[in-house]
């Protein structure tokens, strides 16, 4: 896909991974339609920067937990451009352990209510859009909270109605890639932690983890440290112009944190020796 001119969508773009999704494409020349809700203390810092890049771009203030307002985004580009290409789905809502405790009702359905339902009204509501572009992409962003759950290092940073929608979105994923084939590719972005996102600048990382609770999250990465926002706009990017034959697929881009549980141990040295007989 060649990105300048396309129409794109993108969630959550007020600040962090969404806003800096949203100034990416917005250097490659897309027209934006940029969807906010909370941080209203960073709106006018968000206004700025768009501002500042001189793409067509339109900020809608909207809570995607009501359908009634998803509606009026979608018909907003309806009536403006006929059209969506591109869909940034990243709405997401986590209450970590270590800063909410015990769970209460309210908490676990604003996570699921965000994380998982949101992101399925969205797609919902502009897929008829989707299908009236030539090449239509859909990333869903998601968390690596679907395989870990609340075990581990991750026990104190995600929460189980977090996990659950977090699984919940693959399913997604793949039924709306059957839905959109071949011109609507629907594709996941699996995160681990990253900087705005479950690490730095977030309030968790910086009032509730101690220093030994934050070496080891970082020491359960094979990466060796969090992830960056620069880091997950160029596997967007990549997901968008790059990657023509892939649908249905979940990428996963966490530095290896579901991986890192499990050490290597050295090669044995087997029954055989050298020459191929039997050591006994």
């Amino acid at each position: 896909m060649v990105i300048q001119k396309k129409i794109a969508l993108v969630l959550g773009a007020v600040k962090g991974i969404g806003k800096g999704i949203g100034l990416a494409l917005a250097e490659k020349g897309a027209r934006l339609v940029l969807v906010r809700h909370d941080w209203e203390d960073a709106f006018a810092q968000m206004e700025a920067d768009f501002s500042s890049t001189q793409a067509e771009h339109h900020i809608i203030t909207a809570d995607l937990r009501r359908i009634d307002q998803i509606k009026q985004v979608a018909g907003f580009i309806r009536d403006r451009y006929g059209r969506l290409d591109i869909l940034i789905n990243n709405i997401e809502r986590g209450g970590w352990p270590v800063v909410h405790g015990s769970y209460v009702e309210k908490q676990w359905d604003l996570e699921m209510e965000t994380t998982l339902k949101a992101k399925r009204w969205v797609f919902d509501a502009v897929f008829s859009l989707l299908q009236k572009s030539d090449d239509a992409v859909v990333i869903n962003l998601s968390s690596v909270a679907a395989i870990t759950g609340r075990s581990g290092p991750a026990a104190l940073v995600f929460n189980d109605a977090y996990a659950a929608a977090n699984r919940g979105v693959q399913s997604l994923t793949e039924t709306w890639a059957r839905m959109g084939a071949p011109n609507v590719r629907v594709n996941e972005l699996m995160l681990g932690l990253f900087e705005t996102r479950h690490a730095q600048g977030t309030r968790g990382w910086t009032q509730a983890l101690a220093p030994a609770e934050k070496k080891a999250l970082v020491d359960h990465t094979l990466a060796g440290r969090t992830g960056t926002v620069a880091d997950v706009v160029k596997a967007c990017l990549f997901m968008i112009q790059d990657a023509p034959y892939m649908t249905g697929s979940v990428l996963r881009l966490d530095g290896g944190f579901v991986l890192a549980g499990e050490k290597v141990p050295p090669m044995p040295g087997g029954i055989l020796c050298s020459g191929g007989h039997n050591k006994t």
